[in-house]
């Protein structure tokens, strides 16, 4: 079964994404403030780690969409390079 390929199913995606990766860098830095004593930096830090990584959620599922301006045909390609060079074949 592959990834939903409507556009409402890619905004709900990214949503999801954006607000599960804030959410678990909230609670690590919640979590580490109460352990250590350190209110609020880890909340502070790890709420940015949460954002960085919501973003970088979000820059893959649209790359992975074919809305970054890349045709099905070179992706395609790169994807054929990347696991013949997996595979240890190489040119």
């Amino acid at each position: 079964m592959g990834l939903p390929k409507g556009g409402l199913a890619l905004a709900f995606r990214i949503a999801v994404e954006l607000v599960a990766a804030l959410a678990v860098g909230l609670a690590i830095g919640w979590a580490l403030d109460r352990w250590l004593g350190t209110r609020p930096w880890g909340l502070i830090i790890f709420f940015f780690f949460g954002a960085a990584a919501g973003m970088l959620n979000v820059y893959r599922a649209v790359g992975g969409s074919g809305m970054m301006g890349e045709d099905a045909s070179e992706r395609d390609a790169r994807r054929a390079r990347r696991s013949g060079l997996a595979n240890g074949d190489e040119d």
